[in-house]
């Protein structure tokens, strides 16, 4: 794929690249929009019956964080391709652990009762070559389904330069 320009949308397959998670575990259908602070994603997995964090046939609501999650790494992801001038050719994502959750409020209990498509939008409030801390909403239709605070820590042999 060629360089990736800030603010520009990404398909599924141009943001599968930006994540380690591959296959039915990439959760994202598409970037609509992002910028050094932000990222908005949308989010159409929740309706499949193939979604591998279903159990006994529902999603619950907690999963919203594993959704966040994988959007703050796609952000990690086009920060560090922008910040290198990089194209994604041979670009490895940055391994990342999730390791605190806070604030967090479901609003409803089973996503895979949303009808509509889902925006999940991520702010990023801290961050540095060790981790991240990020808040998030996911709507259906402007209703909030989740939202909370997500803290993850970079692998340091793969810690980006974000600052």
């Amino acid at each position: 794929m060629p360089l990736i320009a800030e603010g520009q949308s990404l398909s599924l397959e141009q943001l599968s690249g930006l994540l380690p998670h591959q296959g039915d575990m990439c959760l994202l259908a598409s970037v609509e929009s992002w910028d050094q602070k932000n990222i908005h994603c949308r989010v159409i997995s929740h309706r499949s019956g193939q979604n591998p964090l279903r159990h006994c046939g529902r999603l619950d609501a907690h999963t919203a964080v594993e959704y966040a999650g994988q959007a703050m790494a796609v952000h990690g992801s086009l920060l560090q391709l922008v910040a290198n001038s990089e194209s994604t050719d041979h670009f490895t994502p940055p391994a990342g652990y999730l390791v605190g959750v806070n604030h967090f409020v479901a609003h409803c209990q089973d996503l895979s009762k949303v009808e509509e498509d889902i925006d999940l939008y991520c702010e990023q409030l801290i961050a540095d070559s060790n981790g991240q801390v990020y808040q998030f909403e996911m709507r259906a239709q402007d209703v909030i389904k989740a939202s909370g605070r997500v803290t993850v820590m970079l692998d340091s042999g793969q810690a980006s330069p974000l600052t």
